[in-house]
């Protein structure tokens, strides 16, 4: 028992005069140097406004070292909990756990570690650590993505262009401060987004989400001269920051990873189609009896209940009351082998080559399959029997709005430096025409009068030419058997008299027997457009009605 308490007796005493001098060394020395962070570090990420959506910062563990403290324990627990937002109970019982070595709080910001070293406690260590910090928190989190606590990229552009984004720091001292923490070269990585319209898309789309009790929303809105995405919101998102609360599910951005059968938002794409076969023209008319029988299968309009067969219509009409008959119709003059090569040519199989990662490949039906089976190029016809992803839709209709080319969407500009020229831009294909202007503007057309008194009437935007198309789509399940649940979905391009904005949204599994493309999202891609003319600059058409949208049929 004596040489117990003569043993504990000098470790006491070793604490206190050899580590005790050697920690409080330590603390002083905190409060007097510049924190020392890791060597390596991460540009930079901005909007193409230069808003910063991804930039490094400091930020401390604070330890505490109760045997050097020179005030009360108690004392100390007060003046922590006000600082620190914990209860002061629960530090001082850690207090009397042990005599050092205390860890209290992490991710203290460096504007609360300065005060606390303005405030001279005693007993305090803070060690800086260098973290990765989203200041937008939810607003671009599937598309910038996350650094988790280890410092690994494990998402979005975060994950996908690793290499642009690290670099080695040199050995000169680091300031501290957030606003200086960015790389002293000034070279950051830009995107094509603006977080203005983004907000705005990302607010609208959740709302839309919530009123309709859907699964999920996406929106994008890209300018079709060169593939830019101008906003690309996600529903559900998450917050980057704290990315360990988010469900797993929100970590993908499933408006490129997932695919979905696009329904009558397609049936432009196979207007134009024809007319460059010259197997019917703008001016020709189509007979819609209203339901067709393929063997075992009916197909038939959505009205066909309430309306019936519409007999001899317009090729405009048919996009106008989107007929499925019609487009069947229109698509079996068309050779099923000739039918298919378009639908490679336009891409369906392949991914659009956005920087994202893990984009799902569009899916068709093999060859054989497609050319030996009607059914299969009827159901083509009107949007089903094939999947492709959101973003795909919005390459495919940006081909429709800029005279026919077919150009890869992009979320990135490129590495700039601090006057914003360009150090380094992504290598992207040549676009490939695909469509001829005339096809183009005669299509427009078409989608201008859906718009104006087609199904489209709830996307009428005062003083602007809108081209659009709705879209309902049964939903597959793993067995490609169709159930109740629907996707939905409307494309606007803006504005016609100068088509330069492709603007999608789509809403999955919204509730309700009213919920269609009309209803659902027309609407929602009205009142994103009414502010990207703004944001844009996009003078007001010629012709067009100055009267508000007209309410949903």
């Amino acid at each position: 028992m004596v040489l117990a308490m003569m043993g504990l007796s000098a470790r006491l005493a070793q604490l206190q005069l050899v580590v005790g001098d050697q920690l409080k060394a330590q603390a002083e020395n905190q409060r007097q140097n510049l924190p020392q962070v890791p060597r390596a570090s991460r540009r930079p990420i901005i909007d193409r406004q230069g808003n910063v959506l991804a930039v490094d910062r400091v930020v401390y563990t604070v330890y505490a070292h109760p045997m050097l403290f020179s005030r009360s324990r108690e004392e100390m627990a007060e003046t922590l909990a006000g600082l620190l937002a914990q209860p002061q109970e629960n530090l001082l019982a850690r207090f009397q756990e042990q005599e050092t070595g205390i860890q209290v709080a992490v991710d203290v910001s460096e504007e609360l570690a300065e005060r606390m070293r303005g405030m001279r406690l005693d007993g305090l260590e803070l060690l800086p650590s260098q973290q990765r910090f989203y200041p937008q928190q939810a607003l671009m989190s599937q598309l910038v993505g996350y650094i988790n606590l280890e410092g690994e990229p494990q998402a979005g552009l975060e994950y996908a262009l690793q290499e642009k984004l690290l670099y080695e720091l040199d050995d000169a001292p680091l300031p501290h401060t957030f606003e200086q923490l960015p790389t002293r070269d000034g070279i950051r990585l830009q995107l094509t987004v603006d977080s203005r319209l983004q907000r705005i898309a990302q607010r609208n789309l959740e709302a839309t989400v919530r009123q309709h009790g859907a699964k999920r929303g996406a929106l994008i809105v890209m300018d079709s001269r060169d593939g830019a995405v101008l906003s690309l919101a996600v529903a559900p998102t998450y917050d980057p920051n704290r990315y360990y609360e988010a469900d797993v599910e929100q970590f993908k951005n499933w408006a490129v990873s997932d695919l979905y059968e696009p329904g009558s938002t397609f049936k432009p794409i196979n207007v134009a189609i024809a007319l460059e076969e010259g197997v019917i023209s703008p001016d020709d008319y189509i007979y819609d009896e209203g339901r067709l029988q393929y063997d075992q299968w009916t197909i038939q309009n959505v009205d066909y209940k309430a309306v019936g067969g519409r007999g001899s219509i317009t090729i405009t009409d048919v996009l106008r009351h989107s007929s499925n008959v019609g487009m069947v119709h229109i698509m079996e003059q068309l050779k099923r082998s000739t039918y298919y090569d378009w639908l490679e040519t336009l891409g369906l199989g392949e991914s659009t080559g956005i920087e994202l990662p893990a984009e799902a490949p569009a899916q068709l039906k093999s060859r054989p399959q497609f050319v030996n089976s009607a059914v299969e190029a009827a159901t083509t016809s009107f949007g089903q029997g094939f999947s492709l992803n959101p973003m795909q839709q919005v390459q495919l209709h940006g081909a429709l709005a800029n005279g026919g080319k077919l150009v890869t969407p992009h979320v990135v500009r490129g590495l700039v430096d601090q006057e914003g020229n360009p150090v380094w831009e992504p290598e992207r294909p040549q676009a490939a025409s695909v469509f001829s202007q005339e096809t183009t503007q005669s299509v427009l057309g078409m989608m201008e009068e859906v718009v104006n008194s087609g199904s489209g009437k709830p996307a009428r935007v005062a003083n602007y030419r809108v081209a659009g198309k709705t879209g309902t789509a049964q939903k597959a399940n793993e067995y490609g058997e169709y159930g109740n649940g629907r996707i939905v979905s409307f494309v606007g391009i803006v504005p016609v008299d100068n088509p330069r904005y492709v603007v999608l949204a789509v809403i999955d599994e919204p509730l309700g027997e009213d919920a269609y493309g009309s209803t659902v999202t027309a609407p929602l891609v009205k009142s994103v457009i009414e502010s990207l003319v703004v944001m844009a600059g996009v003078p007001p058409s010629n012709g067009a009605t100055p009267s508000p949208a007209a309410p949903a049929q």
